[in-house]
């Protein structure tokens, strides 16, 4: 019956994926790698919800939560601030200027090396650890609700190779042979399936802590739990409260509004208007986020107190334990969906960055957009298949694999954010600045974090990470200025409509932007 089910909803997103973008122009380059600037506001929502809410987020934030408790949700809770800002900022001028990456703004503001360069530190940061990590958390997820060793009857390590692959290859259909449009309305589908399976996981372990009761159920944990409970993180935990104000919310800035992964979704946008909606719906439905990855994992902290070696199994022990078995299938098939769009997300944006920021700028600037298209996919092959062999090989990765993973990111998300920023703010500061940015950027945060911190100072001596993201950023900010004085451009860069799409701005942005930061500050006031 579970695997019916299982079956039943993954088969059922694919037959509707397909008939819903079959008479999409995929030869061409906004046809392919944008879904021909059609998206809507409620299909990028749902995109934007399902792309980075995967298996690195629901295993690892509610496995953090188990350690930590709801501390942690200002991964979540954040994030909703930032596609404010996005929305505001950033949108209106990428949509001005009719980009399909967010490096081609760099060639128009910098040059092309800079470009090129930026669209270097994107993919090795996705062939390195954001597609090997999504499909290791992912097939971790899957092995442990089906119980796939034993169903196959083969060890851990076979079973997870097996997930792996089985996962990559129906991702990679996905994301290389049906585009952003594809991927897109897979992701819409998923997500309703994802809000709803992922609401019943807290409601069904509140029923059985409160012996059918969901209010006894809030009530007992919180009265035996007080601990998980405090939003303000000391210093000795992952999110100490003071980075909140300092690294967090570039990191959240970094991933919402310039990583070619989320923002490609807004960029397909028909007009301002519905990217403005789809973002600003994405963030009210973010905040509902900590329900979803962050209550299971104090549930099943109350569960299974300090038996588990791995905090990263709780959730999935937590939703075999509570969740009926006639909605196991069902809900493995929604989490299966999940996988799968930021696999193919990731994917589909490492193709989009390689046909037009490298294959058309540097191998075949002559190339036609089919040419381009087909330069794309194929590199997309040869990225699948190196991640699939890359992901098993994460199987003894350190506990709390999502603070792991937003550590490693450090690498080269302040750096790209750095240049976008100066790059928008000012008119004068020249591509030299930016190569030097981003060079000092990456360099400085590797020694940091993976040099001085672990061999010379000691982790337990050392500043926060994120605290580390800002200071580099303002270092970087300052740099660039200073380049900018010494150095100009000799003509002021000014951003020019291309007529791409409509840019009228929603009428009722700045309202809906501000009643969003507002519940999300008094979420902070209520649990402090």
């Amino acid at each position: 019956m579970q695997i019916l089910s299982f079956l039943g909803f993954t088969a059922l997103v694919a037959i509707i994926s397909y008939l819903a973008t079959r008479k999409t122009d995929e030869d061409s380059s906004d046809g392919y790698f944008l879904g021909g600037r059609s998206l809507t506001g409620v299909v990028i929502a749902g995109s934007l919800l399902l792309t980075n809410l995967s298996t690195e987020q629901i295993v690892g934030l509610n496995g953090s939560a188990f350690k930590e408790g709801i501390l942690v949700m200002a991964w979540e809770t954040l994030a909703a601030i930032a596609m404010v800002v996005t929305a505001v900022f950033l949108l209106p001028r990428y949509l001005t200027g009719g980009i399909t990456t967010v490096p081609q703004f760099l060639e128009k503001r910098y040059d092309k090396m800079t470009k090129t360069i930026t669209s270097g530190l994107f993919l090795s940061g996705y062939v390195v650890v954001l597609l090997p990590i999504v499909l290791y958390s992912g097939a971790l997820a899957i092995n442990s609700m089906f119980n796939v060793p034993e169903l196959l009857d083969v060890s851990k390590g076979t079973a997870l190779w097996i997930t792996v692959w089985g996962i990559g290859i129906i991702g990679s259909i996905y994301a290389i042979f049906g585009g952003l449009k594809a991927v897109a309305v897979s992701d819409t589908i998923n997500a309703i399936g994802l809000l709803i399976g992922g609401l019943l996981i807290p409601v069904f372990g509140l029923l059985a802590i409160g012996d059918g009761s969901i209010t006894e159920g809030i009530s007992t944990l919180m009265k035996t739990n007080p601990e998980k409970f405090k939003v303000m993180g000391g210093e000795e935990s992952s999110i100490p409260f003071g980075t909140i104000f300092t690294g967090m919310m570039l990191v959240q800035l970094f991933y919402r509004g310039t990583n070619q992964a989320i923002i490609q979704r807004a960029l397909g946008a028909k007009n301002l208007k519905e990217g403005q909606k789809g973002l600003l719906l994405a963030s009210a439905i973010k905040i509902l986020g900590p329900l979803i990855v962050v209550l299971p994992g104090i549930i099943a902290f109350h569960m299974f107190g300090n038996t588990l070696d791995n905090p990263d199994e709780a959730y999935p022990m937590l939703v075999t334990k509570v969740l009926p078995t006639a909605l196991v299938g069902f809900f493995a098939a929604v989490l299966f969906g999940a996988i799968l769009s930021s696999f193919n997300s990731a994917l589909n944006s490492s193709v989009t960055l390689f046909g037009i920021d490298i294959y058309k700028s540097h191998i075949k600037e002559d190339a036609s957009e089919k040419e381009v298209v087909f330069a794309g996919k194929s590199f997309g092959v040869f990225l699948a298949i190196l991640s699939m062999c890359i992901a098993p090989l994460i199987a003894h990765a350190p506990d709390g694999l999502f603070g792991y993973l937003q550590e490693v990111n450090g690498c080269y998300s302040i750096p790209i954010l750095t240049i976008i920023v100066v790059g928008y703010l000012t008119k004068y500061v020249p591509a030299f600045a930016a190569k030097i940015a981003i060079i000092s950027g990456v360099v400085l945060y590797s020694l940091s974090q993976f040099v001085i911190k672990p061999f010379i100072v000691g982790a337990e001596n050392y500043p926060h990470f994120l605290h580390v993201m800002a200071i580099l950023f303002v270092l970087n900010v300052v740099i660039m200025l200073i380049i900018g004085k010494v150095m100009p451009r000799e003509k002021a860069f000014n951003l020019q409509f291309t007529n791409q799409v409509d840019i009228t701005p929603w009428k009722y942005l700045k309202p809906v932007g501000i009643l969003i930061c507002v519940i999300v500050i008094s979420t902070y006031l209520i649990f402090r």
